[in-house]
């Protein structure tokens, strides 16, 4: 029982010091002249994203890389099967509206890049430099579309959107502290979630690599599912459809492409023969909704959940 509390006390602290780091430097940023494009393409992806990265580096320096490759890969089946359905079942996404056609296309490309990768055994310094190469890639196509936006913005006098976490008023006292906050509580929870993960998987005998896909996932991909519940009550799909591609690719190409650097990851012949697949059908399932102007009605939600509690219970057993 200690050990789950442990490990639900380490997912929070990493919660709110990945929330308060984000805060923290969007608005350092801000204040000493960074412009918003740059801090919206930077610092808040990479800040959101945190809790997932540090979970990584922490297993891969304690000797426990399954269940960095568990977090990433679990984390990604969860972020369409879960995150998309869920909210969908509480009212319809009008993806139609939406033009995610590009970043999909990306995402997919990023996944099968992936898959390959993991292919050759592991995730090492070459296969680290592969995937951070393409995420170099993706940022400079997302400034390039961002910045051309931001144009049209400026020349039809149209507001720009405001940055996550961005507040004009905010003193440099409470900057710093929500800086020491996050720098100080990530490590930290990621230190009690890993080591409390391995020894639940010990208690009940079943490997890190199910931990990782199951409670490290699941629990990392929480801030995901309340944000995109929140936004499809409020008729937002396209930020519902955007973060869950966006967060897709970064898990792919950042995650796993920092951690490989610091130490080997090696891919459980499970990941090849069963979890990959999962994770590159789910993609797949997007497609009607990018491409041909579906939209994610209560049906699509109950089957998305339900194929994701079927995973989860294939995976268990």
């Amino acid at each position: 029982m200690m050990a789950w509390l442990l490990c639900a006390l380490g997912l929070v602290i990493l919660l709110l010091a990945g929330d308060a780091l984000v805060k923290g430097a969007v608005n350092l940023s801000l204040r000493v002249g960074i412009p918003a494009l740059i801090v919206s393409l930077t610092i808040v992806a990479f800040g959101t994203s945190a809790p997932e990265l540090l979970i990584a580096i922490n297993s891969v320096l304690e000797n426990k890389p399954d269940i960095a490759m568990g977090n990433v890969v679990g984390s990604n089946t969860a972020n369409i099967l879960l995150v998309l359905g869920f909210p969908a079942i509480l009212a319809t996404l009008h993806t139609s509206e939406c033009n995610t056609r590009k970043t999909y296309v990306l995402m997919m490309l990023a996944t099968v890049l992936f898959i390959a990768l993991a292919f050759t055994g592991s995730f090492g310094t070459w296969q680290a430099l592969v995937l951070l190469a393409a995420l170099g890639y993706v940022l400079f196509d997302a400034f390039r579309d961002a910045h051309l936006h931001r144009k049209d913005a400026a020349a039809n006098a149209v507001e720009e959107e405001e940055v996550e976490g961005a507040d004009p008023n905010m003193p440099w006292w409470q900057i710093v502290v929500f800086l020491l906050l996050g720098l100080i509580g990530l490590p930290l929870g990621a230190d009690l979630l890993v080591d409390n993960a391995s020894l639940i998987a010990r208690e009940y005998g079943v490997s890190e690599t199910v931990i990782g896909l199951t409670l490290v996932a699941l629990g990392t991909s929480l801030p995901e599912l309340a944000t995109t519940t929140m936004a499809a009550l409020r008729r937002q799909a396209d930020v519902v459809l955007g973060s869950v591609i966006g967060s897709n690719m970064f898990n792919l190409l950042a995650i796993i492409g920092v951690a490989a650097l610091i130490g080997p990851i090696p891919v459980a012949p499970e990941f090849l023969r069963f979890d990959l697949w999962v994770m590159i059908g789910a993609s797949v399932l997007l497609t009607p909704f990018v491409f041909w102007g579906w939209n994610i009605t209560r049906a699509w939600g109950i089957g998305l959940s339900a194929a994701y509690v079927c995973y989860i219970a294939i995976v268990l057993l």
